[in-house]
């Protein structure tokens, strides 16, 4: 189930409310607003992560998007505190439209004590992480942290074609954010944090950031509002609607016979002449361009008419075709 609600345990931290209304004198961290279509993108991500992280931990899990806050990169830091971590830049590229900053990246952050477990799982396990965490990582798990990465660069890619088409390309871990080049405790960074849980498994939070500079060019998409679902009709207009349809009238007519006559012989007919005509025991029925069937000439109440032996299409079917208009 995605975007369910999280099970709370120690592990989960207030999180700061999304606005950021400054202080005077200062430069806001986030210059964009509410962020609509970054919070869509979340929601639609999680859906994918879930797909993920299920073949990698073999088991059904919930993934969900928290609510995404902005905030700078040295708060983030001290809010998370100094537990070993997963650190791994995503270096974020343009293919067409606004360009980014040339040296953009995204910064993938993942518990430590989970990549121990995927480690162990990996290498034939139970999926347990040791009870006292190292103070870094062994090049075997950073090794998994690059390839857990490169399985993220396509649902990343996929979750933003609507807003932007970008690449993300994983660069080397660290399990130091100090270690981490290109980014200064000041950057304001947008922080969206995934929930990882399953039926037995306790919540892991994987958070993704992205620096606020390298998406001000899409900073109108990232505001825009996401309607998920159509409003209904009013009943009232559209039964209005639907008797003003059924008031349209069309042209029914049959076609008897379409005698064909070399031009010459066209050239010298005069009044009197008799152009012979045969036609068998039913004739079509057209309704506009359209054959609505096949029917037999005969009369009723005093006047030439038609009997409908067979329709060649239903009323509906009839009734579409003009709604979509002839075929070219």
């Amino acid at each position: 189930m995605v975007n369910a609600t999280a099970r709370i345990d120690e592990r989960e931290r207030h999180r700061p409310q999304t606005a950021d209304h400054g202080v005077l004198g200062t430069t806001k961290l986030n210059p964009f607003g509410d962020l609509h279509t970054m919070q869509h993108l979340s929601a639609r991500l999680a859906r994918s992560l879930r797909g993920l992280f299920e073949s990698l931990l073999r088991e059904e899990l919930r993934c969900w998007a928290e609510p995404l806050v902005v905030q700078r990169f040295a708060d983030y830091r001290a809010e998370r505190g100094d537990g070993l971590s997963a650190w791994l830049p995503m270096t974020m590229a343009s293919v067409g439209g606004p360009a980014i900053q040339a040296d953009a990246q995204a910064l993938c952050v993942v518990e430590g004590g989970f990549m121990l477990s995927l480690i162990d799982l990996f290498f034939g396990g139970a999926g347990r992480a040791p009870d006292t965490l190292p103070t870094e990582f062994s090049p075997a798990v950073d090794a998994m942290i690059t390839q857990l990465g490169d399985m993220m660069a396509t649902p990343l890619r996929q979750a933003w074609e609507s807003l932007a088409r970008i690449e993300f390309q994983p660069g080397a871990p660290e399990s130091s954010p100090a270690m981490l080049a290109r980014i200064d405790g000041e950057d304001a960074m947008i922080v969206t944090r995934f929930g990882i849980a399953g039926q037995d498994r306790r919540p892991t939070m994987l958070d993704i950031l992205y620096p606020v500079a390298a998406l001000k060019p899409h900073g109108s998409a990232l505001t825009g509002k996401v309607v998920d679902k159509q409003a209904e009709a009013d009943p009232t207009w559209r039964g209005d609607l639907t008797r003003a349809v059924m008031t349209v009238r069309f042209p029914v007519r049959s076609v008897l016979a379409e005698p064909v006559v070399s031009l010459s012989r066209l050239m010298e007919l005069k009044t009197g002449d008799v152009i012979p005509i045969s036609f068998g025991p039913e004739v079509p029925v057209m309704v506009g361009g359209d054959l609505l069937g096949m029917g037999t000439v005969g009369t009723a109440n005093g006047r030439a008419a038609v009997q409908l032996t067979s329709l060649a299409r239903s009323a509906e079917g009839l009734a579409q075709s003009f709604h979509e208009g002839p075929v070219e």
